[in-house]
């Protein structure tokens, strides 16, 4: 067999691990459907124009990182390498804005962007993404804030950490990059990377993100962005601060947090994880009010995060007993074991019985000895395993084994609905318990 292999970067994902990101996707869906946020689904492909206004030129990520190329009549085409430009898009696109109301939106899907490979990072990697635009209040963004704690304390993560910081608006970031550039024109360029040479003179925040431990030594006394804030930016932060400590959210200051896109503003923050070592960073966002008018649209505020999925599946393999117990795949309540070929129509019309009373199972309809079919309903998790060869088959009846309990009784074909509808009614108390089985 001579099968070209997956391109670097790119990984298919199999269960059990599927069943994660749709655990992850599902919980998204509950927790921020709570919230007042709907779904967006957006295009792979945008106009790499898009980018370059929404994410900047100078950043990393349009200089280095993104999949461009042109279409057959020459137009220059870019897989998304992140969700937010291109929600302000459709949000513009659509009209959306024009409804006078706050629109609530989020995506989930893959991002492509060519950089090494590394643990919980590849060249597609899939992100979770909310944006709220519209609302410019405080309250929103602790509010946002809030709403990501929720889901991934409801994902069961632990050992995380909330870093935040202000980075001003245009009234008074200007005069903080001034004072900063002065700053780093007065270090030893020769003590640091080739990027933050070249980000002294077009990107001087990124200076401050650079994780070369060289840099960070040159720049441990740089001035914080912090102490040279406009008294409305002031104002914003430490009533945002007030706010999420009444709702017992803790925060790290983190004055190096300026993240890696020219449109944030004001309120910036990463959620970190201290189990999936130096990568740590699991979610993070701020706000960007300037982000609607660089892409042609009105001024409107906006605020808004993205969850990197593989970050999360590295961190919930890290998670101690709540990992443990909880199962992302549900859990199979039958396998229909087929032992004889005369069988196999009887298991496929009884196994619809089952699937009509909203009960979920495995049809193993190949010849097989029963020791091994058990084996495969035990390696499948099954709750219960339907045993049906020709003994049964001639006397109508299926024997049903408890996988858990051992135990195990025949009954007729004809009451396999009852039985069906029993177990059913059973799965819905637990799940209104709130139990898992």
């Amino acid at each position: 067999m001579n099968t070209p292999g997956t391109v670097k970067g790119f990984t298919d994902i199999f269960h059990p691990q599927s069943a994660l990101y749709s655990f992850m996707e599902d919980t998204a869906r509950r927790v921020f459907g709570a919230y007042g946020f709907e779904e967006l689904r957006l295009p792979v492909l945008e106009f790499t124009e898009l980018f370059r206004r929404g994410i900047g030129c100078e950043t990393d990520i349009v200089q280095k990182e993104m999949y461009t190329f042109p279409d057959r009549k020459g137009r220059s085409l870019t897989m998304r390498p992140e969700a937010t430009a291109g929600t302000i898009r459709a949000y513009l696109e659509s009209g959306m804005y024009g409804r006078g109301t706050v629109n609530r939106l989020y995506t989930c899907g893959p991002m492509f962007r060519y950089e090494r490979p590394q643990a919980g990072r590849m060249r597609q990697f899939h992100q979770i993404n909310c944006e709220c635009l519209g609302a410019g209040n405080v309250q929103t963004d602790a509010e946002v804030l809030l709403m990501l704690a929720s889901f991934l304390h409801e994902l069961g993560l632990e050992g995380l950490r909330t870093e935040l910081n202000t980075l001003g608006c245009r009234v008074c970031r200007p005069g903080y990059k001034e004072k900063l550039s002065e700053f780093l024109h007065g270090l030893d360029p020769d003590a640091l990377c080739p990027d933050c040479r070249r980000r002294i003179e077009n990107n001087p925040l990124r200076v401050l993100d650079c994780k070369v431990p060289a840099c960070r030594a040159q720049t441990e006394d740089a001035p914080a962005v912090r102490d040279h804030v406009c008294a409305a930016c002031a104002g914003h932060f430490e009533k945002l601060l007030g706010i999420l400590g009444k709702e017992k959210l803790r925060v790290v200051l983190n004055p190096r947090l300026v993240r890696g896109l020219d449109y944030y503003m004001r309120t910036t923050f990463e959620i970190v994880s201290e189990n999936i070592g130096a990568q740590g960073s699991v979610a993070g966002g701020g706000r960007y009010d300037g982000l609607t008018s660089l892409l042609g649209g009105p001024e409107i505020p906006g605020i808004g995060f993205a969850c990197g999925m593989e970050r999360l599946a590295l961190a919930l393999a890290q998670a101690p007993d709540e990992r443990e117990r909880r199962s992302f795949a549900p859990r199979p309540d039958f396998y229909f074991a087929v032992l004889d070929a005369e069988c196999a129509d009887g298991a496929l019309h009884a196994a619809q019985i089952l699937r009509t009373a909203e009960l979920s199972g495995i049809v193993d309809f190949g010849e097989g000895k029963l020791g091994s079919k058990l084996r495969q309903a035990s390696r499948a998790k099954a709750e219960y395993c339907l045993i049906f060869g020709a003994t049964e088959l001639a006397g109508g009846k299926v024997i049903i084994k408890n996988m858990d309990e051992g135990s195990q009784v025949s009954i007729s074909l004809a009451t396999l609905a009852d039985w069906a509808e029993i177990r059913f009614e059973h799965k819905r108390e637990i799940g209104r318990k709130g139990g898992c089985r």
